[in-house]
């Protein structure tokens, strides 16, 4: 079967209806049945709790507070690179951008113009830079850290589709990555500007960051912004620090500035890997 025929049934189903009913559910306090839950998606996908704060399913309130779970210190120690990984998951895609075209899949392309919702003049600050796409399965930790230091300028959230963002999603729909809802964060840090884009997906009841809290829902139908560049409290954050999280899984999309960036010789798409690996270093 081709991919296009895999995805078809997500044109067709209700998505925005099945995220909701998902946040629903996943917010849900209900005691044992929450448990219930919990200890059957650890068994279904594997979940390692012993690298977890708390290891006992029961003791956590809603299946939110289980998938957002936080991780022992020293669980990800972070390697001495000048952009470590953000997340646990699966390379999607990685390397340069052809003028300001990111590699989706064999086949696709889109743009960061497209990416970031519309802002060219942004885009424009990524032409001929340099872009990673990091997927989260529902086994992975489920909070982003920081690849570098960065100091907040602005956070947009853009409205937009739901599908899936599984490998056989992103062969499948053209432009997944910038059509579906997502969360762009712009950044400052010591080489120039860098993007950190949270890209939502069926299901995923919402998106956080750690300035802001939840940013989604609402789902207004619009595009909104928020500017932190010119507040008397900076938002600044060091690497290896966590600046957000899913509530229920999806993929990250970063784009760095053009310049020389040598990524981990390690690193292919579909390869595994884990919060804190070296990523990439300058020079």
């Amino acid at each position: 079967m081709s991919d296009r025929l895999a995805v078809l049934p997500q044109y067709l189903l209700p998505k925005r209806a099945l995220t909701s009913f998902a946040g629903w559910v996943a917010g849900g306090r209900w005691g044992v049945i929450t448990t219930g839950i919990i200890r059957r998606f650890i068994r279904r996908y594997g979940v390692n709790m012993d690298e977890a704060v708390q290891p006992d399913p029961a003791a956590y309130a809603s299946f939110n507070d289980f998938f957002t779970r936080a991780l022992k210190p020293g669980a990800r120690p972070l390697a001495q690179a000048d952009l470590i990984c953000p997340v646990d998951g699966a390379i999607s895609q990685f390397g340069p951008l052809q003028r300001d075209q990111l590699l989706q899949a064999k086949g696709h392309h889109y743009s960061s113009t497209a990416l970031v919702g519309g802002d060219a003049a942004l885009a424009a600050r990524f032409d001929h830079g340099h872009f990673a796409c990091l997927y989260l399965s529902p086994r992975d930790y489920h909070r982003i850290h920081m690849p570098c230091d960065g100091r907040l300028t602005r956070m947009i959230h853009v409205p937009g589709e739901l599908f899936s963002v599984n490998p056989t999603t992103a062969r499948g729909v053209p432009g997944l990555f910038a059509r579906n809802e997502r969360v762009v964060c712009v950044f400052e840090g010591e080489h120039g500007p860098f993007v950190l884009v949270l890209v939502g997906a069926t299901i995923v009841g919402s998106m956080a960051t750690v300035w802001h809290g939840v940013v989604n829902p609402p789902r207004p139908g619009r595009v909104r912004e928020w500017r932190y560049d010119d507040t008397a409290a900076p938002v600044q954050l060091r690497q290896g620090e966590e600046m957000g999280r899913f509530l229920l899984g999806s993929t990250v999309v970063m784009l760095f500035p053009k310049g020389p960036l040598q990524f981990n010789p390690g690193w292919a798409p579909g390869g595994a890997i884990r919060l804190g690996e070296a990523m990439a270093r300058r020079g």
